[in-house]
Parts: C-alpha cells; structure tokens; sequence
C-alpha cells in the first residue's frame, strides 16, 4: 500500500517589491517546482500591506518562509538562494523519494 506524499504548506513574507523579497519569491518557486512539484503550497504575506499580521506571527525581518506542515514548524530567514540549505532546514524530501 503505497503511502500519499505529504503537502508542503509555506508562508513566505516579503516586504513589497524589493530585491530581496522578489528573490525570495522566485527562488522559493522554483524550489518547489523542482522539489515538490504538485505537493506544495505557497502564501505570499507582505508585511507592507499587512503589518499587524507580521507582529502577531512574530516576524521581524524580511523575507521570512514558514513551513507549516507537516510539522515541525519551521523558519528561514533570506533570500532563499542556498536551496540545499533550505532542503536540510526543512527536511525536505523530493517527490521522487
């Protein structure tokens, strides 16, 4: 009986339109293209629009990604540049593992 791979639930605030934070977008899409192709999902925050809800999720800099699920919770904080540093922070598993 095979086993349904997981959803990867992500949260990534950025703060508008800067470099940093369109980096991050980018680099964080592509990950999961390569990595987690139909088994992720990706929520944009901008803390510009949106400060209240950075404060209350305790995020003080940008660009921050929250992986929600599967658990543990976890963050990065950056551009999102070093994907094999991000794979091993979130232990991260290909689809095709």
């Amino acid at each position: 009986m095979s086993q349904t791979p997981a959803i990867y639930r992500f949260r990534l605030y950025v703060a508008g339109e800067g470099p940093n934070s369109l980096q991050a977008r980018a680099n964080l899409h592509a990950l999961c293209s390569e990595h987690l192709p139909d088994r992720h999902q990706i929520e944009i925050v901008d803390v510009v629009r949106e400060p209240r809800r950075a404060l209350e999720d305790n995020v003080l800099l940008t660009p921050t990604l929250v992986k929600l699920s599967p658990e543990p919770v976890r963050k990065v904080i950056g551009n999102l540049s070093q994907t094999p540093a991000i794979l091993q922070a979130f232990d991260l598993r290909p689809a095709s593992q």
